[in-house]
């Protein structure tokens, strides 16, 4: 049975979304729709081609290119790029690509508040929401502000079929972070859970078909739906121990954002479990399991996607500080948070050991 709340507060944001395939082709009609004339195009250098094909297609009203947007937003790249945004008088912005350019869209507006338009090619969810993380001095942190929500979201189905299996597996699971963490928020609400647990259950259905056959465009569009459905769930509620640990983690260490969500979420999942059970009930649901930390790992390692922190550069002695870390600032959380059962979940996630309760 679903849980009945009698009592919550739900806030609507604002924000227009275009869904669907070869939405690609209505950018002009939206910055009309924003009365902007100058976009700079925001993108990574992996993907700075595709970034000058449409800064190309927008023909006068594409005012220059950034191409050096990377992961966890640090401070000094957002600089960059808004020096070169007034040197060229953009109006708005344009972020192509997934969590790392629409980070620096973010940071840009919370400086110059420039209107943005987001065009997702990943599951990242970010596009959706008023939070932004910035790094500096391998610190991140992260604020809440409507100024940095995103006026205008693009998806286009088409952008993501190209999306590496690896890549699909490990931007999807991050998405699913978000609607984990959203079921057992401190300030969760009907309207969603119903999304959180409608998100969770189209990606898990839809990651293993992309995977499989990435040009399967009902599978992409399932994919790119329950990624949209994820973005609203953490652009409306707080998150918990999840992403304080891969904020700490990616910050701290410099570890890509989407691997380290895919191997966190389990172990923070089953840490959590016990002392969140309408949660787990639905993520029970979405998953088709009455183990949902463990059918996570499980997807994870179906899809290819790496279960251990050591995989992706984690250094073995970084676990202890990470902890300490971990326990600095610490988010909300349904469960309280030990030192010593927080330092044993990231041993596990960093050795790749299947999830526990650590009780």
């Amino acid at each position: 049975m679903r849980e009945r709340m009698d009592a919550f507060a739900y806030t609507a944001l604002p924000g227009r979304v275009v869904f669907g395939t070869g939405t690609l082709a209505q950018l002009s009609e939206e910055m009309e729709r924003l009365e902007c004339r100058r976009a700079f195009v925001l993108s990574t250098p992996q993907q700075a081609d595709k970034a000058r094909e449409l800064l190309s297609d927008l023909g006068e009203h594409g005012a220059g290119l950034f191409d050096g947007a990377t992961m966890h937003t640090p401070v000094e790249v957002t600089e960059r790029a808004l020096a070169i945004a007034r040197e060229l008088e953009a109006d708005c912005t344009v972020a192509f690509g997934g969590g790392s350019t629409i980070g620096l869209g973010k940071a840009i507006a919370l400086r110059a508040d420039l209107p943005q338009i987001c065009i997702p090619t990943t599951y990242a969810g970010s596009e959706m929401t008023p939070i932004i993380g910035q790094t500096e001095n391998g610190v991140k942190t992260t604020q809440r502000t409507e100024k940095v929500l995103p006026e205008v979201t693009i998806y286009d189905v088409d952008l993501t079929l190209t999306l590496p299996a690896l890549l699909s597996a490990t931007s999807g699971l991050n998405a699913m972070a978000h609607a984990v963490e959203a079921l057992y928020a401190k300030d969760r609400n009907p309207v969603i859970a119903l999304l959180a647990e409608e998100a969770v259950s189209a990606l898990a259905s839809a990651l293993p078909k992309v995977v499989a056959d990435g040009v399967d465009r009902r599978a992409r569009t399932d994919a790119l739906y329950g990624a949209w459905l994820c973005g609203m769930c953490l652009g409306s509620v707080g998150m918990a121990l999840h992403h304080k640990l891969c904020h700490v983690l990616g910050g701290a260490f410099d570890l890509p954002h989407a691997e380290t969500h895919a191997i966190v979420l389990p172990h923070a999942l089953a840490y959590n479990a016990a002392a969140a059970q309408s949660a787990a009930a639905a993520l029970s649901r979405a998953l088709g399991t009455q183990d949902p930390a463990q059918a996570l790992f499980d997807l994870a390692g179906k899809l290819g996607a790496p279960r251990a922190l050591r995989q992706i550069g984690m250094p073995e002695d970084g676990i202890a500080p990470a902890a300490e870390l971990a326990l600095e600032n610490p988010y909300w959380n349904p469960r309280p948070i030990g030192r010593d059962a927080i330092e044993t979940l990231i041993a596990r996630a960093w050795a790749g050991e299947p999830p526990s309760a650590l009780r």
